[in-house]
């Protein structure tokens, strides 16, 4: 079993920052999956920044959503910034 997003926010180009209820943040680029199907309509900036987490994956207007299996498989886990 995947872990699930408890958070979601969209940052700069296309990518999503995730917290998973294990702990991990992770960060999903979204650019290579804008031109398939409806996800087509991400492409828009003020589509995209609609996210949020739903029950255990996260979705957005129009019936666009991502199961945790695949936020979690096509993610990478965040560096943490220099300070």
């Amino acid at each position: 079993m995947f872990p699930s997003p408890v958070s979601v926010a969209t940052q700069e180009d296309f990518l999503l920052s995730l917290e998973f209820d294990n702990g991990e943040e992770r960060v999903l680029d979204m650019k290579p999956f804008l031109n398939f199907g409806l996800f087509r309509a991400l492409q828009s900036r003020e589509l995209f920044q609609q996210v949020r987490v739903s029950f255990d994956s996260v979705e957005w207007p129009r019936g666009i959503d991502l199961d945790p299996e695949f936020l979690y498989q096509k993610s990478t886990t965040r560096t943490p910034k220099c300070q």
